[in-house]
């Protein structure tokens, strides 16, 4: 895989992590959500109107295209498996901009995921 290759499919990956960080920043400033007949629309419009919420959007739809372009140039054999680098970036992200904790097990699970995506970039 050649630099600007992985750029492109890291990329692709730290945007997909940005919209998951911005989408639980827009819910956590709405609450826990209940849907029911009488309420769906106003959430549904609450959701749509917060500010995070569009941008985790707007970081998705950048993503896939600039997945669309990683995958022109890569194996889908190693470009998909590069993306549990997001769950990587995701706990680092919410550890530090969320406050959401991690335990020594999840530091564990981030470290087998590191080495197996460093396997899967040497084949």
């Amino acid at each position: 895989m050649t630099l600007s290759s992985f750029a492109f499919i890291f990329c692709g990956v730290l945007l997909n992590a940005l919209a998951q960080l911005l989408l639980k920043a827009g819910t956590n400033a709405v609450g826990a959500i209940h849907l029911n007949w009488d309420n769906w629309f106003a959430i549904g419009w609450k959701l749509a109107t917060q500010l995070p919420i569009i941008g985790g959007l707007s970081c998705y739809v950048i993503s896939v295209a600039v997945w669309i372009i990683g995958l022109s140039r890569v194996d889908v054999t190693i470009a998909y498996p590069m993306l549990s680098l997001g769950y990587v970036v995701s706990a680092i992200g919410a550890w530090y901009f969320l406050g959401e904790a991690i335990s020594m097990q999840r530091l564990l699970a981030i470290g087998i995921i590191l080495v197996g995506v460093a396997l899967l970039a040497r084949s």
